[in-house]
């Protein structure tokens, strides 16, 4: 038996109503290595209940809301579970979502768009061959466009990336003697640290490496290792000192290029999938250039500081029509903040440039 696929207009408004819970519970999680998802309960009266994937390691939003289900002892025989992105199939740090919505007797499953990944796919099918009802394309494009940036990294099978930028004003990363610690407050330290810690890995160019000695490392506000640590990535060929702290570390990873795309190939066949780049200036415009730059976290102080370093250098842009366009971004927080004096910008981006991977 196959998976049936029903025509959005043949959807009720009730269930309608139900994806769209869905879809805002999805932006209450974090991107990443892993999509946005959302998932909802609808019961027979009327009661909907949302949950979602809130990042790697943890529970995807199938099991969330299933479990918040089993919390108010609501009737999952007499319900229909809406996801915002087929249901896994497969085995990965959690379950097959599918052996938990069949453990848990739901009869009808509605999701919105099939799962682009070759790993995860094939959901509805194991759900209708096991017996339930399963319909697919109730807000299809809205799903879609959540995770258009993971899509694209699955597409060309490399990590997902993520920028942070810490500048001035006046677009500042560094006055004009070199100065650079801080420009920004302690609370967007904290929050870039908090960032650091969910990513596979943190990138930075062998200037920055050489300059500042980073430990690049994820820390909490007393200056403890926080539970889980990224890798650190050095890309470019200048050697590190011996005793500088990522010399000394033996998790660190040496990228010996120039190009991004094979930078990117190497990694993900390191098994990395979530890369934090953080610098330098021309190390940020490389990606930018790549056109595979997915999400941006600038953090924006109040301060003018003049001559010296810009916070993104070496894009090959020559006139206004042709500027790389970012689009704010409200998933996990809103996409204007405020930390401590300085607020934090959050962006996808809209028009990659012609990618140099692969």
């Amino acid at each position: 038996m196959g998976a049936e696929f029903t025509a959005p207009a043949e959807f009720t408004e009730l269930e309608s109503t139900a994806m769209t819970a869905a879809l805002e519970a999805a932006r209450e999680g974090v991107r990443g290595a892993n999509p946005l998802v959302g998932a909802a309960i609808l019961t027979a009266d009327g009661q909907i209940v949302t949950g979602h994937h809130a990042g790697a390691g943890t529970a995807h939003a199938e099991v969330d809301v299933i479990t918040t289900a089993h919390d108010l002892d609501i009737d999952l025989a007499a319900s229909t579970l809406f996801v915002t992105l087929e249901p896994c199939s497969h085995q990965g740090r959690t379950g097959p979502c599918t052996e938990a919505i069949i453990n848990a007797e739901i009869p009808s499953v509605v999701f919105a768009a099939d799962d682009p990944n070759p790993v995860a796919a094939g959901g509805g099918q194991t759900l209708a061959e096991a017996g339930l009802s399963v319909r697919s394309g109730l807000h299809r494009e809205d799903s879609r466009a959540l995770n258009d940036r993971w899509a694209a990294a699955t597409a060309e099978s490399r990590p997902f990336i993520t920028v942070k930028i810490a500048q001035s004003l006046d677009g500042g990363v560094a006055a004009a003697d070199g100065t650079s610690r801080w420009i920004t407050s302690a609370e967007s330290r904290a929050h870039a640290h908090e960032v650091r810690s969910r990513v596979d890995a943190i990138l930075v160019g062998t200037g920055t490496a050489l300059a500042d000695d980073p430990r690049l490392n994820a820390r909490g506000a007393d200056g403890s290792a926080l539970p889980h640590q990224p890798r650190p990535v050095v890309l470019g060929t200048s050697e590190l000192p011996a005793e500088s702290f990522l010399a000394l570390n033996p998790d660190t990873l040496q990228l010996r290029t120039h190009d991004v795309g094979e930078a990117l190939d190497r990694l993900f066949a390191e098994g990395v999938r979530h890369v934090l780049v953080e610098g330098g200036p021309r190390i940020l415009g490389s990606f930018f250039s790549a056109g595979v730059v997915d999400e941006v976290f600038c953090y924006q102080a109040p301060l003018l500081i003049g001559p010296g370093r810009r916070s993104v250098e070496g894009l090959d842009i020559a006139t206004l029509s042709d500027a790389l366009r970012l689009v704010p971004d409200d998933t996990e927080v809103p996409a204007v903040s405020r930390l401590g004096p300085d607020f934090l910008l959050h962006f996808a981006t809209e028009n990659p440039r012609t990618t140099t991977h692969h």
